[in-house]
């Protein structure tokens, strides 16, 4: 079985549209497109390199794969070589559409179609963006590692990482640092169902 990993640019607030520049998303009136770009420090991209590991897949959300499709293919190096070569599997009511390949839609039922994909062999399943999956995945606990790089900024609107879908429970702290830009990477692994006490009760 593979592993699912979570990789989001994240403000301080909880957003993760458009981190990557002016024109990557207006859905819904937003407009701090790029505002991760002014925080950028090669330490992000050696965290990103290193979630990555040696090869990879990409579990998508429609909108995260239609970005994609309309930025990377026209790109180069590493980074592009390595996002356009990866199968891409989609959660989609549009299975004829997916012209950025090899791409493969889940079907109807998207858990079903992540948990098969996620039991077949081959490389972990990367999920960047998809603010809709992303806490479906957390949910049906689908998923095995979160990494959060958390900018300095607050947006006040736009699509958010967690939302009130996500169920009651637990995070743990994996691994963490801070770099000069002000980002900090942070990486999770679940830790089960919610726990709940009182600070009286420990004062006692």
């Amino acid at each position: 079985m593979r592993h699912i990993k979570i990789i989001e640019h994240i403000s301080l607030d909880g957003v993760i549209q458009a981190p990557g520049g002016p024109g990557e998303d207006y859905e819904g009136g937003f407009e701090h497109g790029g505002w991760a770009f002014p925080h950028f420090d090669p330490a992000i991209g050696e965290a990103i390199d290193a979630a990555h590991g040696g090869g990879f897949d990409l579990l998508l959300g429609r909108r995260t794969y239609d970005i994609f499709a309309n930025y990377w293919p026209d790109q180069t190096g590493p980074m592009a070589d390595t996002l356009n070569g990866a199968r891409k599997f989609v959660v989609t009511h549009r299975p004829d559409s997916l012209d950025w390949g090899p791409a493969e839609a889940l079907g109807a039922d998207a858990i079903e179609g992540i948990a098969r994909v996620k039991a077949a062999s081959g490389p972990d399943l990367i999920v960047w963006g998809s603010s809709t999956l992303t806490p479906l995945l957390i949910e049906q606990g689908l998923a095995d590692e979160v990494l959060l790089l958390v900018f300095p900024v607050l947006l006040g609107t736009g699509k958010r990482l967690f939302s009130d879908r996500v169920a009651p429970s637990e995070l743990a702290l994996v691994d963490t640092k801070t770099v000069s830009s002000g980002v900090i990477i942070s990486t999770y692994k679940p830790a089960g169902a919610l726990r709940t006490g009182s600070f009286a009760d420990a004062a006692d």
